[in-house]
């Protein structure tokens, strides 16, 4: 049939024969002639044109006998396509039947023109019949008997239930009674479980196409549809269709978008866009990173031993793409804390070569072997080191401490230096005793501010935020360290304590080292302190930011005043022979040569590689990347002689300086410090 408003879904087309023309299936409609009534007839050799109420109803004579009487007003199956009515909609639209009739062979189905053929039709149970009014007699055509009911007979046969969904026939509750009555939409659809979007590959928010040729769009919704046991997904098309909704069918809202750019399809007859390439399908990264996949960023292995690099030497053997060590899932604290401790330092090579007994274990003589020989000396020599060789390391670590996050989640540096040198069986770093306990041994230690910290707004140097620490908590060094690495005061990784930390080049622990029989100078006159007071260190009118040691007069002089009355000063070790001369005791100082920085969750490295103020690099492991999902990382090493620059400025003076001026890598050293590692060359060499 041919109608005069758009409300149809027939081409003209029925089981592969082209029974009429029809400008578009919009517009037409095949129904049983029985459902008609005749308001004027006009009859020629090929059709039987019957009009009535602005409808025009087409019949091809090509139909036989035989094949009109399937066209019978018995139940049918409703197509499995669904698609929103409109308000002046046929209701009892009626789809062929698929065994009815057999096409040719050879004949080739008609394209569609408007609707894609897999689009999803409302089923005929939500319908109502067109009312019917008497039929006028006539001699041509006579009435359907008066025991035909058009409504039961029309009915569809009972639909199946999706899974886990409330029966078809369910009577639905009286607040969704009265929105579909005003035409409101329904409570929204159940959510589907992940598992079966996964299934086919196709989620919310994949580009699809559907049809031949073509229609693309995005999927905005996956679920059920009452009467559809398949998934069926919503899409929201790029181009406008006349047959496509704002999201929304049968009333009940599935997802928002412009008018006439919504359809509902099912799910299995989806498919990837091919106008853009496939994604990459994941991966195991850790089993990725082999030989053969790195074959072109493998580095070599070197087992003769190899001083690092210093000076001109050292930035131009590091500086460029492909240098340092190559980041790989979330490595960027293991590949940063390397770089630092063995890049243009020795004073930690001892653990490379401390002499290992039976007891220690074969890994802990691999975890060695691997470290020297495909990482440390191959750093210096060549100046990179693929991420093979550390993704081996970290599952020696993850074997040794049974935490599987080692090989592929982020950690901190801290925890992989404690891990690492467990897993070498080395001494700790430091021993540190407080006043009342035996001393404990670490391999770091962590700063925090004092009581009456300063503005976290105004820098703040390490040598302040460490006396602070043990002065406040009564801790001493019981020998001095080679090695220091100190952390900033942090609330975790997202949480600064401080806006800005001034990293001192140099580290005075004379003071916190424990006194022994060392000859300590007193704070005012010079001569041999006898007395050390801890309370005094907060107090302004005496050497403020200072430790507090005094002769026995000044000691006697400084706590007469009514403010001090209330300290009590320590006993010092003292000579047997008398000392009247002033005191010059040698100072326990120690050198920054690494820090490493965080910014959001993402480690980078500044090193120090020679004597100048302005020998400086900046390393990250991560800073460009090659491919996608399976590519590769590419580690960069660049110099950065300008963090020198602002390094030596006093306090002062650094807090004129105006935070925009400053470059990337001042700002990321200042204000993003995580790690500062300071050392004394003159000690590593008795490790």
């Amino acid at each position: 049939g041919l109608q005069d408003n758009p409300v149809g879904s027939w081409d003209g087309v029925y089981n592969g024969r082209k029974l009429c023309s029809i400008p578009s299936p919009s517009f037409g409609h095949l129904l049983p002639i029985s459902k008609f009534f005749p308001a004027k007839v006009t009859q020629n050799s090929s059709t039987i044109q019957l009009s009535r109420d602005r409808f025009t109803i087409l019949l091809d004579v090509f139909f036989s006998p035989s094949e009109s009487e399937s066209l019978s007003p018995a139940v049918t199956t409703p197509k499995s396509a669904l698609k929103p009515p409109s308000q002046a909609a046929l209701k009892v639209a009626l789809q062929p039947p698929k065994s009815a009739l057999k096409a040719p062979a050879n004949k080739p189905p008609s394209p569609t023109q408007a609707t894609p053929t897999t689009t999803l039709q409302p089923p005929l149970s939500q319908t109502k019949p067109l009312p019917l009014p008497p039929s006028p007699p006539s001699a041509a055509l006579k009435p359907a008997p008066p025991s035909v009911n058009l409504k039961v007979a029309l009915k569809p046969p009972p639909l199946p239930m999706a899974p886990n969904k409330p029966p078809v026939g369910a009577a639905p509750t009286g607040t969704d009674q009265s929105r579909a009555a005003n035409g409101l939409p329904g409570p929204p659809s159940p959510p589907v479980a992940e598992e079966a979007e996964l299934s086919s590959g196709l989620e919310v928010g994949s580009l699809v196409e559907v049809n031949d040729p073509p229609l693309y769009g995005v999927i905005r919704w996956i679920g059920y549809i009452r009467g559809i046991e398949e998934l069926v997904a919503g899409i929201e098309l790029d181009q406008e269709l006349t047959a496509g909704t704002d999201g929304s069918y049968l009333s009940q809202r599935h997802f928002r978008c412009p008018a006439n750019k919504g359809l509902f399809i099912k799910l299995r007859n989806c498919r990837r866009d091919s106008r853009f390439p496939a994604p990459e399908t994941p991966i195991n990264q850790v089993a990725r990173c082999n030989s053969l996949v790195f074959k072109e960023w493998v580095s070599k292995r070197v087992d003769e031993h190899t001083p690092p690099v210093l000076g001109p030497a050292a930035r131009e053997l590091y500086r460029g793409w492909k240098k340092g060590i190559q980041g790989h899932l979330n490595s960027c604290y293991l590949d940063a804390s390397l770089f630092s401790l063995f890049s243009c330092c020795s004073s930690v090579d001892w653990v490379l070569f401390r002499p290992l007994g039976p007891q220690d274990g074969a890994r802990s003589r691999e975890a060695q072997d691997l470290l020297r020989c495909e990482i440390v000396n191959p750093l210096r020599r060549y100046g990179y080191v693929c991420a093979i060789k550390t993704m081996a390391l970290r599952k020696l670590l993850k074997e040794e401490t049974t935490d599987g996050g080692f090989t592929n989640e982020e950690k901190d540096p801290e925890e992989f230096l404690n891990k690492l040198f467990q897993l070498l069986r080395v001494e700790p770093l430091l021993k540190i005793r407080s006043l009342s306990q035996e001393p404990q041994e670490c391999h770091h230690f962590q700063l925090f501010p004092p009581s009456s910290s300063p503005s976290p707004s105004s820098p703040t140097p390490p040598p302040t935020l460490l006396d602070a620490s043990f002065i406040h908590s009564g801790l001493k060094f019981t020998e001095a360290p080679s090695c220091l690495p100190l952390l900033m005061p942090r609330f975790g990784k997202e949480f600064k304590m401080f806006d800005a930390i001034l990293p001192s080049l140099t580290l005075d622990i004379t003071d916190l080292l424990d006194e022994g029989k060392t000859v300590r100078r007193c704070s005012i006159c010079q001569a041999v302190a006898e007395w050390e007071c801890l309370q005094c260190y907060d107090d302004v009118d005496i050497t403020p930011g200072s430790l507090k040691q005094f002769c026995r007069t000044c000691n006697t002089q400084v706590h007469t005043h009514k403010k001090r009355q209330t300290h009590r000063p320590g006993r010092l070790w003292q000579p047997k022979a008398p000392w009247d001369e002033p005191v010059f005791p040698a100072r326990q100082r120690m050198e920054l040569f690494a820090v490493t920085c965080i910014e959001t969750s993402h480690y980078v490295s500044f090193v120090k590689h020679g004597p100048r103020p302005d020998d400086w690099l900046f390393f990250d492991s991560m800073a460009d990347r090659e491919g996608g999902e399976n590519g590769f990382n590419v580690p960069h090493v660049r110099p950065c002689p300008e963090v020198g620059r602002y390094l030596d400025l006093s306090e002062e003076e650094l807090r004129r300086v105006d935070p925009a001026s400053l470059r990337d890598t001042v700002r990321r050293l200042l204000c993003d410090s995580y790690m500062c590692l300071y050392h004394c060359p003159q000690l590593s060499l008795y490790k």
